[in-house]
């Protein structure tokens, strides 16, 4: 018998509904997540000595580089969620690899859309693709804490069994044991606290050094993701890659971790570059 049980919070997904037409509140936390981080950049581009002089897109540029970002991270998160988290339902069933309303989005597949989308727009109005990829990763983290916000609301991506953490909950239909609210530590690593390093970091001189904002921001995700992959549950449609886990601390390799991994060894690369540039 579980000692500790949270009842989980229940929260219509719908955010508002107007006659037929339903606003939920994951699909707001997307609109909320690209509005805030151009408000943020709009910010950070308009502060000079943050730069160091150093080329960047200019105020009123940033609304046609928020629709570059939307629209790539729409479609590498969509396409990234069926290549790695469910290619087999969709080889068999092709037509439901454009209804994104039924759910299904890959942070790590909306990454890379993202980063192409900002190189593409680097490219074609002239400036460094590593002080946009810098601009961008600064405001990321907003995105990511309100994503994962609404994963709670939604009561998905649950953790993993947790009877003894005081502060477990019983998630509905997933089943009676409470568990680890991993969605709130994803929103707490992978949003809130990594916002406040890229925010010091930037306050520091990052900004002057392309390159080190954005590898820090891979570097810290990645880290934040991995730990926090020990306690959520697995998709149940992929389950443990490899290994197998009786506790929220032991074994077990996911899918959340496995991408991390090339994303760590990029942010790497980038801070490894940036400090020999300014060498």
């Amino acid at each position: 018998m579980p000692v500790f049980a949270i009842p989980f919070p229940v929260i219509d997904p719908v955010a508002l509904s107007i006659g037929p037409l339903a606003v939920k509140w994951y699909g707001l936390a997307y609109v909320a997540g690209l509005l805030g981080g151009w408000w943020y950049a709009r910010r950070l581009v308009a502060a000079e000595t943050l730069w160091g002089g150093r080329a960047r897109p200019k105020v009123a540029e940033l609304d046609d580089m928020l629709l570059f970002v939307a629209l790539g991270v729409v479609l590498g998160g969509r396409l990234g969620f069926v290549l790695f988290y469910d290619l087999q339902r969709y080889l068999e069933q092709p037509q439901d690899i454009i209804a994104i309303w039924q759910g299904g989005m890959s942070f790590h597949g909306g990454l890379v859309g993202a980063t192409f989308a900002l190189w593409l727009f680097a490219r074609r109005r002239g400036y460094p693709a590593l002080s946009v990829f810098d601009l961008a990763a600064t405001v990321v983290p907003i995105g990511v804490f309100l994503g994962r916000i609404a994963n709670f609301i939604n009561a998905e991506l649950w953790g993993r069994p947790a009877p003894d953490v005081p502060w477990a909950m019983v998630f509905p239909d997933s089943g009676p044991l409470p568990r680890h609210p991993s969605q709130l530590y994803e929103a707490l690593g992978e949003g809130l606290l990594l916002f406040i390093l890229l925010g010091l970091l930037v306050r520091a001189g990052g900004l002057k050094r392309p390159g080190l904002v954005a590898g820090v921001f891979g570097m810290g995700y990645a880290l934040a993701r991995i730990v926090c992959e020990f306690f959520r549950e697995p998709d149940p449609q992929l389950g443990f890659l490899f290994g197998r886990s009786v506790d929220a601390l032991s074994g077990g390799v996911t899918m959340g971790m496995l991408l991390s991994l090339p994303l760590f060894f990029a942010g790497l690369y980038f801070v490894l570059r940036s400090r020999r540039a300014a060498a």
